[in-house]
């Protein structure tokens, strides 16, 4: 039932997937990534970088930092968007809190994955602490942790039932930051084992509203580099970590049998996962983002003006099973951020109330304003009851208008999505609000010249040029963040 077949000649003896992992991670080059996936990890770099540093002033966010700086000493990495450093390990974990805490980073749909948030913050670190990683070993290290992390999510045919962001998330960043440590092959397969003993993420937070949702993404983080760590000082793992009898697939993507014929293709490099990974365009669960482009359009009217909120009878938000499992929770009258987020009474109300989604929308008084919430009582999501576990699409919205009138809309891809990729305009301008909400005021110098790095990111000689900018204590010159 579930016996693996390889795609390797019959006389070739399979090999388990950690082996395939890490020869994927270790032997790919650079060159090896085509043109469009080097491009969009540079877009994914700097939009992850963008939501970190604007998760720095988010709910929660002091309370890591302060609890993660009283467990170990030492300067060796950057908080983005404050002026502290903490060791590899605690920045890897505060800088995966903050990139996930506000639901604005990228996505990979089919995987169902965030698979930056949890690989970002320990290269980033670990490049830091080291020095000499070059533009270059972070694009192709970010590249392999993608094609890892999201390789397992789109194998799972089964609804997720741990939060795999933080679960398979931790195995791409193992792979990551292993590839720049350069452990041998049997270190690295070593190292997923380790991880393994380390790997966390229910999806009860998720349920609850709870901010210990994305810490999963950070502790996640964390444990990457450790078990790399231990698997460099030459202690054992396990080895059948994902197809095992205990192993990852049985225990996190149960009960129905996986199936890695994607996977393999993905390792034999016929496809890369960064080219397939979506723009949060809105700081909300991706699950919502349907419906809110959908209220976006629908409450528009032909002769330009917009619908008044008295003018909403009632609002259906139609999705598959997924979309309605993660938001279709009840309007709740002062939410905590984090249930806001992923509630979709609540957001599509915002979105009818302001034209738009922001940031400042799951903070102070926003939250428990009485219009929005009188708004989010008539509006509903329900699921079409599709077999796909993990669709995404297609999203149907409908509006009943007090006078009796019927708005339909429908999207079988989301914005943002591959096909329908963000501007350039629309990506920068994402990233310079993100910008504005640092928890210690970082420079609009160093914001443009970071923009400038990024895109010229593959010539960089050391990524530490980069991570200084993300610093209050640099005003940002090039001259400046030149080592």
């Amino acid at each position: 039932m579930f016996t693996i077949t390889s795609p390797m000649a019959s006389h070739q003896e399979p090999r388990l997937l950690g082996e395939r992992f890490a020869t994927h991670a270790l032997t790919t080059r650079f060159e090896d990534l085509p043109d469009d996936a080097v491009a969009q990890a540079k877009v994914f770099i700097l939009d992850t970088l963008g939501v970190g540093i604007a998760g720095s002033s988010a709910f929660g966010a002091d309370k890591v930092v302060q609890v993660s700086a009283s467990h170990g000493h030492g300067e060796e990495a950057t908080i983005w968007g404050r002026s502290q450093r903490l060791p590899v390990g605690t920045a890897s974990l505060v800088n995966g809190y903050q990139i996930h805490c506000q639901e604005y980073d990228c996505v990979h749909e089919g995987a169902v994955l965030h698979p930056l948030a949890t690989t970002l913050p320990v290269v980033i670190a670990y490049a830091e602490k080291t020095g000499g990683v070059s533009g270059k070993d972070l694009i192709t290290a970010v590249a392999v942790g993608v094609n890892i992390s999201a390789g397992l999510g789109i194998a799972s045919k089964s609804a997720m039932s741990f939060f795999r962001p933080a679960t398979a998330g931790g195995f791409g960043a193992t792979a990551a930051v292993g590839r720049l440590m350069g452990l041998s092959h049997e270190a690295l397969v070593q190292a997923f084992g380790l991880q393994y003993a380390q790997t966390s993420g229910t999806l009860q937070p998720h349920v609850e509203g709870s901010a210990s949702l994305p810490l999963q993404v950070g502790l996640n983080s964390r444990a990457a580099v450790q078990s790399c760590y231990f698997a460099q000082a030459g202690f054992p793992g396990t080895r059948d970590v994902f197809e095992g009898a205990y192993g990852y697939f049985r225990l996190f993507e149960g009960p129905t049998p996986w199936d890695l014929t994607a996977t393999y293709d993905v390792l034999e490099g016929k496809r890369w996962l960064i080219s397939e990974v979506s723009h949060k365009p809105y700081p909300a669960g991706r699950a919502t983002h349907g419906g809110i482009e959908g209220l976006q359009i629908l409450r528009k009217k032909i002769d330009g003006s917009i619908m008044k909120p008295k003018e909403v009878k009632r609002v259906t938000i139609t999705g598959p099973p997924v979309t309605a499992r993660l938001c279709a929770r009840p309007d709740l009258p002062d939410p905590s951020p984090n249930y806001a987020r992923l509630c979709m009474s609540y957001v599509g109300a915002k979105m009818l109330l302001n034209g738009f989604i922001d940031l400042a929308h799951y903070r102070g008084s926003e939250l428990s304003d009485p219009t929005t919430h009188e708004l989010a009582k008539r509006i509903q999501m329900v699921s079409d009851g599709q077999a796909d576990p993990n669709a995404l699409v297609p999203v149907s919205v409908e509006i009943e208008t007090t006078d009796g009138e019927t708005k339909k809309w429908k999207c079988e891809q989301m914005l943002a999505s591959p096909s329908r990729r963000l501007s350039r305009e629309q990506h920068l301008a994402k990233f310079r609000r993100c910008w504005e909400f640092a928890a210690e005021p970082l420079s609009k110098t160093a914001r443009e010249n970071l923009i400038l790095m990024v895109d010229d990111l593959e010539n960089s000689t050391d990524v530490r040029t980069l991570t200084k900018l993300l610093s209050p204590s640099v005003e940002g010159s090039l001259e400046q963040s030149k080592l």
